[in-house]
């Protein structure tokens, strides 16, 4: 499985997704997915926030999903916060609503779920942070 995306890999991405579904938002402040879905947001990407914990509540001005099926739009790409367990359930769930992109957050890794995704079609970036990215690429 490779972790070593290059630029163009990863900028061609975030240049090409224009909606983003969150998975495991939070509405803490201090929370990495809540800046995250901030930093998105200030770029122009259109969010959904996914958390049964927080279903049809607001997080920075956007209603919050139970989960990936409950979205009634088109999601170009799938951001996870959640353990690497949690992984393989929403890689599922993220070929079923036909998203182009599966992304999950730094420290989160499942080769078995990239394969599924990749094998599905699906562009697969894992261990990464789109904040970050989109910060390099400026």
């Amino acid at each position: 499985m490779i972790l070593d995306y290059s630029k163009s890999y990863i900028k061609k991405i975030l240049k090409e997704v224009t909606t983003i579904a969150v998975v495991g938002a939070s509405a803490k402040k201090e929370k990495d997915s809540f800046k995250v879905m901030q930093s998105l947001i200030e770029n122009d990407y259109r969010v959904f926030p996914v958390n049964p914990n927080e279903e049809g509540n607001l997080i920075l001005g956007q209603r919050c999903y139970k989960d990936l099926s409950s979205i009634d739009e088109t999601i170009d790409m799938v951001d996870i916060f959640r353990t690497s367990d949690a992984i393989m359930g929403i890689t599922k769930q993220s070929i079923e609503i036909k998203a182009k992109v599966l992304w999950t957050q730094l420290g989160i890794i499942n080769a078995e779920a990239a394969d599924l995704a990749e094998k599905a079609g699906l562009k697969v970036v894992m261990d990464r942070c789109p904040k970050i990215e989109l910060e390099n690429m400026h």
